[in-house]
């Protein structure tokens, strides 16, 4: 079992940064993949990114491509999305997740064993 703890959320204004965190606890977290998703109000849940276990792979959404990266602290236990160049369109509640897949399907949220209860990040223009 693993848990995972979303935190860094909040409200910012339209081409700003924010970083949001995510702390894994349980099974070990070298084990796992780590994606962030998001999902907005009245729309399916969105892959944004993912790296590999040694970050080795790391893969994005194309509409955050360039904007954002995903990176991880094994040591930590703390997977990060450095969100930069923020639009009105990224509002949405943030989750992160832990999969045992490596390759490409890290894009697909049917892959991932765990989730967190996920953090709102709300764009303002």
């Amino acid at each position: 079992q693993v848990q995972l703890v979303e935190s860094g959320g909040t409200l910012v204004q339209a081409g700003g940064s924010l970083r949001l965190s995510c702390v894994a606890s349980g099974r070990s977290f070298t084990s796992y993949s780590m994606g962030w998703f998001r999902q907005a109000p009245g729309k399916e849940r969105e892959f944004v990114a993912a790296v590999t276990s040694i970050g080795g792979n790391i893969y994005y959404g194309d509409s955050v491509k360039g904007r954002f990266a995903i990176s991880r602290d094994n040591a930590k236990n703390t997977v990060f999305l450095q969100m930069s160049s923020l639009k009105p369109e990224d509002t949405a509640v943030y989750y992160c997740a832990a999969s045992s897949f490596i390759n490409f399907v890290l894009r697909y949220r049917t892959n991932y064993n765990y989730w967190g209860q996920g953090t709102q990040v709300t764009v303002s223009s």
